[in-house]
């Protein structure tokens, strides 16, 4: 629409035609603040004028409302600089032209005096000064408004001065402009308002006030105000709208009347002009109908949306429009038509005015449109007979004429079109190709734009009225596919009555199509829907029962249907509950099962698939105990939700059903290692389509069933289920433990089958090995003294005859004591004793068991010794941790096994022994320490302590009781002095010996314990005595003050002969030496050696040998202060052999003299003090790690070496100090 607001020029023509170039280019260019009335918002507008000659009748007349011929400003045009010419003439015209707008009521005038400098140099003489004609006018014409007469100086001028001229003349022009505007559409605005408050007055017409409001929507448009012209549109849509509501609820208008004439053209939307004059033309004269008025005002609201750039709001208009409006009309079709072509029209018009890839990415605005233009050409095919196998019959071709004779002639928009709408319609309703044709393409289309935007369900409606259109036309192949896309929908969002109805579609689809084995699945499905009346039910039910009793031929392929249609699993009991029986026992599995079936139905076998489980394979032994309950005697099932109670079957999505597994080692049954597994996998990982479980009623189409033709089965023959709860009982018996895993119900040629029975449930038949244990009847075992075991036997499946012997293995580590009152007791609901024969011999105890029935308990005790061992301590990898005894085991043979076992049983030796060797001087004594390391106390008697190979050699007791009491985790030393008569043996093998027995028994009960053990270096070598002298002039020690050690270390006895052939050597005198290491250090930090702390030392190898050696010292602190500690070592060469291996806690010394080799080849070398004894190890440890032979210390052993002074203090007084204190008396 291209009006624009009206803008006479009056006076000076050429004048204007001269400036109308520039004036209408510039005019537009700065927006304006529009302020309206009523607290409405302002805003920015661009104003453009329709600038035409001033004319008298263009001026408007009383009474006329039309805003689009309105003229808002009057502009008068003169260049008048002459005085003469401005009073002959020029006056008079303006007079005129001003008395013209005040006999029209026009107010809004301007007058333009256009100044040039050329008419000022043609009448120099004559001119007056501009503000002289300017003042003039104003005088003449603008006495109030003096802002009416405004001055344009060299408009045609490209200078500063006619820039800022124009820019003045235009903002003035547009400000009276906008205000002729405000004025004129407040005043319009008002009359309209008024109008429309007369709606309610006898005589009021919609039409007139239609033609009104619309043309202040025109206004706006010319504006550009597209937001306020299409409100003003929708309040016309709504005010319409109420009055047809208020008339359907008994309010009727009168003028309503002329809308209700008969429609005779059913053309559709025309949507391709901005204006459709024609219909606006009906409306003006009242003569138009319903569809036109609608059809008006969308046409006018899809343009003004169209200009707001709101494409996809057109679309979601337009679906309401033909939703809500259309009335149906006269002729059978017209409606459906109309709507196809409206359709159409408005994606037409779209596509018209957006780009592919805005079309592609907004399909979501535009799929409605497709999918009601699908749907309305199915309907017209139909009413045409488009669609039916046969064809269109006469009275269809007739109809079909009528409804394109309503169609009209094409309009001269769509003519060129080849795709126009009306083509299409019209080709479509031509033959039955053509029509299918475009309905398949209208559908696909749609379906594929809904399947974009995600919205499956739209799309299998689609495709379900699709379906519909292939049955009609006899291709049910084509049908199915789209039925079931349909039914998956309606399934897994729990619409009930949509899943029976497509169902019952789909299962015609499959009887035409021959397909048996769908078509009685889905029979069975519907003879069990609730929403069927019980007559189609029977319908469907016989269907299946006629086809199983077509054929009695047993070797014809029998069909297997899913049971979930046919039959619930409710529950399931065991009997007895624990679900398991010993080999032999009854037991029973009672199945409740809820028949779906309308009628009864005689099932010739229903058998329930068992799996054997061979990790838990009943014929293994079992544990002791009562056994394993699987599951709970009861199990109720979760039911699936039938199609009359749909539900989204994602709710009976399986949970995990975990359990435990256990490795155990076949020799003892002790746990290896454990872990969890999950039982159904199967069901929990397999893949769903939309969520659905395929075990439900509600399934799309129930999976394909696999039977266990080789499973073990629990059978019952002849079963006669009646409609709602039964009740069938098997019977289980072979030994086992079994997993149910499917239910089959066999019905002539027809197999229901429930595939997966979930929970998992399982039974146990089991056949028990016989088990033989033997366990303490006190803990722990005690070594050394009678103990008693239990002994228990789980027959398990064997039956102890008469006769029957267990025949234990004697061993001198654990010997059995045989009683005569030994009794045996058979565990079982009556209680009862036996007494047990033992026959004993020197390698085979033999007991004779009492006759014992299957999977009872037999106990009875036995006293076993284990002999202590006599020998010393064990090697470091097989030491004994508080007294443990290695485990001790016996053979057994028994009657129901050819195979000997062993039965482990574990000891603990009640004591821990330690030796120790002490000396004073040359006396030596042996301490044996007995440590209690079990919780009981004992009496310890009879101790002594023998040399085996020595007989010269007494050992002289200084225990002074012939008891002791070992109370529990407590110690008793025993003290013996070794005494000789010619030379003390460098070894000693010795037998410690006493007798033990339990606090509180009597002394017959008293056993024997030994321990052996052997002293080696027992003679001592070397004794050192040690002399601390204080400084020279004082009598005692002082803190601080330097003191002499005096250190003497004297050989003892004479050489042996091992000791001269390991490290003697001879020097140039001819006598035998060895070399001594000597350390001094003070480990509490009492004293500082200052100077040497260790020397090497050349000891002659003889008796009385002796040497000194002073050392300075220093005590630190003052009291009785222990000597430094003095050690002693053997220094070994690097050629000399190591006879004995050092103790490792030697290592030390050893690495961190190592470096000193030239030193200690000195007889009288000594070293300094050894401050950085990390320093020196480390360079010690990298010279043998290179391999270099060195030099070693060797420690001597116990005994060996004596030092006197080891415990020997020493008196040292403080230091003197003298200090000056200063006392001050007041």
């Amino acid at each position: 629409m291209e009006n624009k607001p009206i803008v006479t020029c009056g006076g000076d023509q050429a004048l204007f035609t001269s400036l109308y170039t520039p004036l209408a280019q510039q005019l537009p260019r700065e927006p304006m603040e529009w302020r309206r009335t009523y607290g409405r918002a302002p805003k920015m507008i661009h104003l453009e004028a329709n600038f035409v000659q001033f004319k008298e009748e263009l001026l408007p007349k009383e009474g006329n409302k039309a805003l689009l011929t309105f003229p808002f400003l009057h502009i008068y045009w003169t260049d008048c600089c002459d005085t003469e010419a401005y009073k002959g003439s020029v006056k008079e015209d303006m007079t005129r032209w001003q008395n013209s707008l005040r006999g029209h009521g026009s107010v809004d005038w301007v007058i333009v005096v256009v100044e040039t400098n050329d008419a000022k140099k043609k009448n120099k003489t004559n001119i007056l000064p501009r503000s002289s004609i300017v003042d003039k006018i104003r005088n003449d014409f603008c006495n109030k408004q003096s802002d009416r007469c405004v001055v344009l100086s060299d408009p045609l001028k490209d200078s500063s001065r006619s820039q800022e001229s124009w820019s003045s003349f235009l903002l003035k022009l547009r400000t009276l402009l906008l205000m002729s505007f405000t004025k004129n559409l407040g005043r319009f605005e008002d009359d309209m308002r008024t109008l429309r408050e007369k709606r309610t007055q006898p005589g009021w017409s919609f039409c007139e006030y239609f033609m009104v409001q619309e043309e202040l929507a025109f206004v706006f448009e010319m504006l550009q105000q597209f937001e306020d012209a299409l409100v003003q549109y929708d309040e016309l849509d709504a005010l319409f709208t109420q009055y047809v509501l208020n008339f359907g609820a008994g309010d009727g208008a009168n003028w309503l009347g002329s809308f209700c004439a008969p429609v005779q053209n059913w053309s559709g939307l025309m949507l391709r002009r901005p204006i459709d004059m024609e219909k606006r033309d009906s409306i003006q004269r009242g003569e138009a109908s319903l569809l036109d008025l609608r059809s008006y005002l969308f046409s006018r609201q899809c343009t003004l949306l169209i200009f707001l750039q709101r494409p996809w709001e057109v679309t979601q208009r337009a679906l309401e429009l033909l939703h809500n409006c259309p009335q149906p009309l006269s002729v059978p079709g017209a409606l459906d038509c109309w709507v196809f072509l409206s359709c159409l029209e408005v994606l037409h018009r779209i596509e018209g005015c957006c780009d592919p890839a805005q079309l592609a990415a907004n399909c979501s605005h535009t799929v409605g449109l497709w999918a009601y233009a699908t749907d309305k050409l199915k309907c017209l095919g139909e009413l045409c007979g488009l669609v039916s196998e046969k064809g269109p019959t006469s009275e269809d071709l007739n109809r079909t004429v009528d409804l394109l004779a309503g169609l009209g002639d094409e309009r001269p928009e769509t003519i060129n079109s080849l795709l126009s709408p009306y083509k299409k319609l019209k080709e479509a309703l031509s033959s039955v190709v053509a029509f299918e044709r475009h309905y398949l393409e209208l559908s696909h289309a749609a379906m594929e734009m809904y399947k974009e935007i995600n919205r499956l369900r739209s799309a299998r409606l689609v495709g379900k009225s699709l379906a519909e259109f292939y049955m009609r036309k006899g291709e049910p192949e084509r049908a199915e596919v789209f039925l079931q896309e349909a039914l998956k929908s309606y399934v897994s969002e729990g619409w009930s009555l949509p899943v029976t109805h497509t169902r019952k579609n789909i299962a015609a689809c499959q009887k035409l199509l021959g397909r048996t084995e769908d078509y009685l699945q889905t029979c069975a499905l519907l003879a069990g829907d609730a929403n069927l009346t019980d007559e189609e039910r029977k319908n469907f039910c016989q269907e299946i029962l006629s086809f199983a009793s077509k054929s009695t031929d047993k070797s014809a392929q029998k069909v297997t249907l899913s049971m979930t249609a046919f039959a619930q699993l409710t529950r399931l009991e065991f009997r007895p509950s624990t679900a398991s029986v010993h080999s032999g026992a009854v037991l029973q599995v009672e199945l409740s099962l809820r028949c779906l079936m309308p009628v009864a139905v005689r099932i010739q076998q229903l058998s329930a698939s068992i799996h054997f489980s061979l990790e838990q394979a009943g014929t293994h032994g079992r544990s002791k105990g009562p056994p394993r309950q699987t599951n709970p005697g009861t199990v109720h099932f979760a039911q699936p939700h039938s199609s009359g109670n749909a539900v989204p079957a994602s709710a009976t999505t399986p949970s995990l059903e975990l359990d435990e597994i256990q490795d155990r080692s076949p020799s003892d049954n002790s746990l290896n290692s454990t872990g969890i597994v999950c039982k159904n996998t199967h069901l929990v990982m397999r893949r769903h389509d939309s969520g659905l479980s395929p075990d439900t009623a509600n399934s799309v189409s129930p999976p394909s069933v696999a039977v266990d033709d080789g499973a073990q089965m629990l059978k019952v023959q002849d079963v006669t289920l009646e409609p709602g709860n039964n009740a069938v009982v098997f019977t289980a018996g072979d030994p086992g433990t079994y997993t149910l895993r499917q239910l089959c119900a066999t019905v002539g040629q027809v197999q229901f089958v429930l595939p997966h029975i979930y929970p998992l449930i399982q039974y146990e038949v089991y056949s028990q090995e016989p088990q033989l244990t033997v366990e303490p009847l006190s803990e722990p075992l005690l070594a050394g003294l009678p103990q008693s075991v239990r002994f228990t036997l789980l027959t398990g499946h064997y039956a102890v005859k008469k006769g029957d012997a267990l025949q234990l293995s004697n061993s001198d580590a654990m010997p059995l004591l045989p009683s005569a009152a030994c009794k045996a007791s058979i565990l079982s609901p009556t209680n009862g004793e036996s007494s047990l024969s033992i026959q004993s011999s020197e390698k085979v105890t033999s007991i004779s068991l009492p006759p014992t029935p299957p999977y009872h308990t037999l106990e009875f005790h036995l006293e076993v010794l284990c002999v202590i061992p006599p020998g010393p301590d064990r090697p470091p990898n097989e030491r004994l941790t508080n007294g443990e005894c290695p485990r001790t085991s016996t053979n057994h043979n028994c009657p129901w096994s050819i195979y000997s076992t062993l039965l482990p049983l574990t000891f603990y030796i009640p004591f821990k022994t330690k030796h120790s060797l002490l000396s004073a001087g040359n006396r030596k004594y042996i301490q044996v320490c007995v440590q209690n390391v079990s919780d009981a106390s004992f009496q310890l008697a009879e101790l002594s302590l023998s040399e085996k190979q020595e007989a010269s050699l007494e050992l002289q007791s200084l225990n002074t009781k012939a008891q002791q009491l070992v109370c529990s985790k407590q110690s008793v030393f025993c003290l013996w002095e070794v005494r000789w008569k010619t030379d003390l043996p460098s070894c000693l093998q010795c037998v410690f010996s006493a007798s033990f027995s339990p606090l509180g028994q009597p002394a017959s009960s008293f056993k024997p314990f030994l321990y052996q053990f052997q002293l080696e270096r027992v003679t001592t070598l070397y004794s050192v005595r040690a002399e601390i002298l204080p400084a020279t002039g004082e009598q005692q020690c002082r803190s601080g003050t330097l003191c002499g050690l005096e250190v003497c270390i004297t050989r003892l006895t004479e050489p042996a002969e091992g000791e001269l052939a390991e490290e003697g050597k001879t020097d140039s005198d001819g006598l035998r030496t060895t070399k001594l290491m000597y350390e001094v250090a003070d480990s509490s930090s009492n004293w500082a050696v200052c100077g040497k702390s260790s020397g090497m030392v050349s000891m002659p190898v003889a008796a009385n040998a002796t040497h000194r050696a002073h050392i300075e010292v220093m005590p630190l602190f003052a009291g009785h202060l222990p000597f430094p500690k003095i050690k002693v070592f053997k220094y070994l060469p690097h050629t000399a052999t190591q006879a004995i291996q050092p103790d490792p806690d030697s290592c030390v010394e050893n690495d961190t003299l190592s470096l000193l080799d030239k030193n200690l080849d000195d007889p009288q070398g000594d070293t300094a003090s050894l401050r950085s004894r990390g320093s020196v190890h480390s360079l010690g440890s990298g010279e043998q790690q290179r391999g270099l032979p060195m030099p070693r210390l060797e420690p001597f052993g116990p005994g060996q070496v004596f030092n006197h002074s080891h415990a020997q203090q020493v008196l040292v007084l403080p230091a003197t100090d003298d200090h000056i204190m200063e006392v001050n008396a007041t």
